[in-house]
């Protein structure tokens, strides 16, 4: 049955356990979490170039619609479209009536301002040199959907030189004459890096926000390690992911990464975590098992003692009964000779049916232990007296097995409160093991006598002895020692349970002093101090 258990429950959580751990190396061989990491980075930036590309071009979008036709285009046009989008610096127009270019107005005080509207102004014509070209090749990308033409201007601000400035090119259709023209603007240096790219970094935080890790993100212009705008907790280091912004910021790259923490962190986070988890749910299991298996075996073990306690039962009932009922015929037929054969006969069903009372008292003393309904009547007793009795009872059986019989009683032993009857068959439980596990050396010796504060009764023997690593089990109930005397000599295993449990009743204890083959000696303490029994 254990064998079964061990294949049903063991194997499949062996199997479970072995499998759990080889798809956690594999993962971690793998790198599977850094993986998904990087490729969940890498679709976040993706949609976030797109969702930035798709703003500028809102903005630009709008500076084209508001644009003026080719004959309206002047000073004034170009200032009003800088007027109402604040965040166009610098816009132009290249029509027949030639380039102008013109920049924001109210700005025109500040010198560094002026410096870069200069600088752009002188930009603008070698950006349309190949003006037919451009404006042929963006006509025919404008009938397939693309509208722009995008680039960098190196914008010089006094002297922080060589501010980023995005600037667009696209083309203005007059809608009376259909005629055609290029024009553009350049993006606002300090709106571009102070206002448009920390909210689309803010945007992609504030998207990817977890409980556990806070995301971070930057953009910096390619070939420059530097940030040109990075969200709030940006810590340095190594990003997880980087990617081209593209579109109408050409230069630009953005990266992500997690705040104070990398993706490798994480992995190596998940797996330790695994691994201890995988760990704690297999020791849980071992302990299951191990309990289980254990239990299963008390209870084969016992089930194993209860067949053999039936079976000896039986044998210790049938041998006395057996014998009562052979001299009780013989006595019935008048096959006696005599009166002292007859009355021989008449002793040994006496003797037989005291034995046969005792140990239906001791299976009835173990079934009302068992439900909890033993009671013990207590009363003051001269211990003296009752050891005596109970022995004298017992003497001609000892005598009859060939037994050396020693008795030491101390005459000042005090009464105390005991039940008569439960500690007379204590001790006949001893004197009847020593009866039946002694071999040659046949002797048996009982003492009385005070220590201290109690009250001791030993019984002494000279038979097989028991070993040190079974002492502490024979007191057990259905327990019996392995040795063959003890299997080869029939009995319920009950005795020594039963004294413990009466001197345990009691107040007292019940120890044993024993070597294999020097024989045993069991000591009954009993306190002189009994408070607390009931009357």
């Amino acid at each position: 049955m254990i064998l079964l258990l061990e294949l049903a429950i063991v194997l499949p959580a062996a199997a479970l356990v072995v499998l759990g751990a080889l798809h956690l190396r594999s993962i971690q061989r793998d790198r599977s979490v850094e993986a998904a990491i990087q490729r969940d980075f890498s679709q976040v930036l993706t949609i976030s170039a797109k969702h930035m590309n798709q703003k500028a071009r809102g903005l630009v979008d709008d500076v084209r619609t508001h644009f003026p036709q080719s004959k309206d285009v002047c000073t004034a046009a170009l200032d009003k479209v800088l007027a109402e989008y604040p965040y166009a610096a610098h816009v132009f127009a290249y029509t027949d009536k030639g380039l102008v270019v013109r920049s924001q107005p109210k700005r025109m005080e500040d010198a560094g301002f002026r410096d870069e509207s200069a600088d752009f102004a002188k930009t603008i014509p070698m950006l349309i040199m190949n003006y037919d070209g451009m404006l042929e090749e963006m006509t025919k990308n404008e009938e397939k959907g693309s509208y722009y033409y995008s680039t960098t201007n190196w914008a010089i601000r006094g002297d922080q030189r060589m501010l980023y400035q995005p600037v667009t090119v696209f083309v203005v259709t007059d809608q009376k004459t259909g005629a055609k023209f290029l024009a553009g603007m350049g993006f606002d240096v300090e709106y571009i890096r102070n206002t448009f790219l920390p909210h689309m970094l803010d945007e992609i935080v504030s998207q990817n926000r977890s409980e556990s890790d806070h995301v971070v993100a930057m953009l910096r212009l390619k070939n420059h390690d530097e940030p040109l705008a990075a969200s709030a907790g940006w810590d340095g280091g190594q990003p997880e992911v980087e990617r081209e912004v593209g579109g109408l910021f050409p230069p630009m790259m953005m990266a992500i990464k997690l705040q104070g923490t990398t993706a490798q962190a994480i992995a190596d986070r998940f797996m330790r975590t695994s691994f201890l988890t995988l760990t704690g749910l297999s020791l849980l299991l071992a302990g299951g098992i191990y309990l289980t298996h254990r239990n299963v075996s008390k209870e084969l073990a016992l089930a194993r003692l209860k067949s053999d306690f039936v079976s000896n039962v039986s044998h210790e009932l049938r041998t006395p009964l057996s014998l009562i009922r052979l001299y009780a015929e013989t006595l019935e037929l008048g096959r006696i000779s005599g009166p002292e054969k007859q009355q021989e006969y008449y002793q040994t069903i006496r003797k037989e049916s005291e034995r046969l009372t005792g140990l239906i008292n001791n299976i009835l003393d173990f079934s009302r232990i068992e439900a909890g309904r033993k009671e013990y009547d207590f009363r003051e007793t001269d211990m003296k007296e009752l050891v005596r009795n109970t022995l004298e009872s017992y003497r001609y059986q000892i005598e009859q097995s060939g037994f050396t019989f020693e008795e030491q009683i101390d005459e000042k032993v005090p009464p105390l409160r005991v039940d008569r009857e439960s500690i007379a068959r204590s001790l006949l439980n001893l004197v009847n093991n020593a009866l039946k596990y002694s071999q040659d050396r046949k002797y048996i010796g009982v003492s009385l006598y005070r220590q201290q504060s109690s009250v001791k009764l030993e019984v002494i023997d000279h038979g097989i002895g028991i070993p040190q690593e079974e002492q502490s089990k024979i007191f057990d109930k259905f327990y019996r020692v392995g040795d063959p005397l003890v299997h080869n000599t029939k009995g319920s295993g009950l005795g020594l349970s039963l004294v413990r449990h009466i001197v345990k009743a009691h107040g007292g204890d019940v120890a044993v002093d024993s070597e294999p083959g020097r024989g045993s000696r069991f000591i009954i303490t009993l306190p002189l101090n009994m408070e607390g029994q009931p009357a």
